[in-house]
């Protein structure tokens, strides 16, 4: 049985401030209080820039030894016409100091746009692209598409051939996004982006339910990151801490 873990994309959102940050929490220390209320967190601000070795060793040394952080590749790596060449952008973004996080490292989800559409051999040769280790951390890879063209059989064996997962995404604003469940790796990676604000907890109590036996059904594959993102954010923490709380009760 894998570990679930369950977060929301970030921790640096005005409107946490008060609902979530307790309105006399030092903005400095909105890492530290996030990571003592949910399991992991997703690096979303990697999808538009890069840090220095600096800001990961600090994240690292400011959350819980078993807290383990996912992060969003760069969009010049997934936004391009041809993924499969080789590019600065790849090694830019893989050698900014991702490895700093240690055993904090989960995976990395690249994000591709919605009109990028399947093709077998230039997303092949992407992951070929795809190293499983930096300066001796593991790395592992999740695959998050929103083209139809990638819900066939011939992208869940590739995904599968190379030990990447696929992203089970879900957002009731883009029904046309392919909500795929395929058992490619040994872990699930889900953004739940589905949260609404008139729902205190981001769900109703029946809704997170479903989340808790969906979630414990994928841990019997491995381990499991599940994160609520996007839809009405301000409710997302609220989401992911009872979505916690289920899952330990």
């Amino acid at each position: 049985m894998g570990k679930i873990r369950t977060g929301i994309g970030g921790w640096t959102f005005e409107p946490w401030r008060g609902t979530f940050y307790p309105d006399d929490l030092k903005q400095k220390d909105e890492l530290k209080y996030a990571a003592s209320k949910l399991t992991s967190l997703e690096i979303n601000g990697t999808y538009y820039s890069t840090f220095k070795p600096n800001s990961w060793m600090k994240w690292r040394d400011e959350t819980p030894d078993d807290f383990v952080f996912a992060v969003k590749a760069s969009r010049f790596c997934t936004n391009r016409r041809v993924l499969s060449e080789n590019n600065d952008s790849l090694e830019k973004f893989l050698s900014q100091g991702l490895e700093e996080l240690g055993p904090k490292l989960g995976p990395i989800n690249w994000q591709f746009m919605a009109t990028k559409k399947f093709d077998p051999a230039d997303f092949e040769g992407f992951l070929k692209l795809l190293p499983n280790e930096q300066k001796g951390v593991r790395l592992r890879h999740a695959m998050e598409v929103r083209s139809p063209t990638f819900a066939c059989q011939q992208f869940y064996d590739l995904c599968a051939q190379y030990g990447v997962a696929i992203v089970y995404a879900v957002d009731d604003e883009a029904p046309e996004w392919p909500r795929i469940d395929q058992p490619t790796a040994d872990f699930t990676y889900a953004r739940l982006m589905c949260s609404r604000e008139d729902e205190p907890t981001g769900m109703t109590s029946e809704e997170l339910d479903g989340v808790v036996a969906q979630t414990r059904q994928w841990a019997e594959r491995g381990d499991v990151f599940a994160y609520f993102i996007a839809g009405a954010k301000v409710r997302n923490p609220a989401a992911a801490m009872a979505l916690i709380g289920k899952l330990e009760g």
